[in-house]
């Protein structure tokens, strides 16, 4: 079981090298207990390089990485990196007696347990090869669960699902979480789906984490932000700020920049009694996909 600390994983400094290739520069990040932990990154920014070596798959050029639970024991880590390794010939249920011999566990209960709970208890003698991807998924997850782990590891467990099977995967992730208190580390390519499973973030940018967050600050780190266009900025701006909103004026376009949620039937009145016009009000409110184009710059390709 795990100790009493507050992290999963620690990653310190980790470097890694293919030759003269660096994939990893100096990654610095840590996990909660009991978090599910979103990595966000362009393809190619070392988000699967460092799964793998979280969970043990590879070796670090240098720096370390932290546990805050025994990670030596088998089962003790579940991994779903890249595709998941199914006996396509097997049943689903096969196929979890097959991983269950592999990490030395004993043959009982929880095998049909992990099968019902990943929505696959009826399948019977189904081969696994004519699931259909997202059932595929969940028989993966399903073999990562074998011995209980203290963590998941799951890199783009929801890519080429359709939305049927988005939701199948995020309904048993947040299971996992809630119900079992498996900590989860996922990367996505789906950000409006990672926003809506995970609670912290790491951004990794060329190899580096260049913030980590809680999805509240995600959620709020650009608010509500308005663009007022007026002819009368200048008696705009005081009836805004007298509202609680954070003004901004381009000069230049002549719009005014406020941040903050507000009742816009008071903010017209308001302006009106104070002799400012408002021809039009567009509003944007940050996602997860827009916070982390202006964190790293340029287009998301997470």
């Amino acid at each position: 079981m795990s100790e009493n600390t507050d992290f999963v994983i620690k990653v310190n400094g980790v470097s890694k090298d293919y030759g003269k290739a660096h994939v990893l520069d100096n990654m610095t990040f840590s996990v909660p207990k009991g978090s599910i932990f979103g990595l966000v990154g362009r393809n190619g920014a070392g988000k699967t390089t460092i799964m793998r070596i979280m969970s043990g798959l590879q070796k670090p050029t240098s720096g370390t990485v932290e546990y805050g639970f025994d990670h030596k024991k088998l089962g003790n880590i579940g991994a779903l990196v890249e595709l998941p390794s199914i006996y396509s010939n097997a049943s689903a249920r096969d196929n979890l007696i097959y991983q269950y011999i592999n990490l030395g566990l004993k043959i009982d209960e929880t095998i049909d347990q992990n099968l019902a709970f990943v929505g696959l208890g009826d399948t019977g003698k189904k081969k696994a090869g004519k699931f259909s991807l997202g059932m595929r998924q969940r028989l993966g997850i399903a073999m990562a669960m074998a011995g209980n782990p203290e963590l998941l590891i799951l890199d783009e467990p929801i890519n080429g699902l359709d939305p049927q099977g988005i939701i199948q995967i995020r309904e048993v992730l947040e299971k996992l979480n809630k119900e079992r208190g498996v900590t989860i580390i996922i990367s996505s390519h789906i950000l409006s789906e990672l926003a809506k499973l995970a609670t912290d973030f790491a951004f990794v940018e060329k190899g580096r984490v260049v913030k980590e967050a809680r999805s509240e600050a995600v959620e709020n780190a650009g608010g509500l932000v308005s663009e007022f266009y007026s002819a009368n900025p200048e008696k705009l701006i005081p009836v805004l700020n007298a509202k609680g909103l954070t003004t901004t004026y381009d000069s230049a376009s002549g719009v005014v920049f406020a941040k903050g949620y507000y009742n816009l039937t008071n903010i017209v009145l308001a302006a009106n009694d104070a002799g400012a016009n408002i021809a039009r009000v567009v509003t944007k409110e940050t996602d997860l996909e827009t916070y982390f184009v202006n964190l790293v710059g340029g287009e998301s390709h997470a």
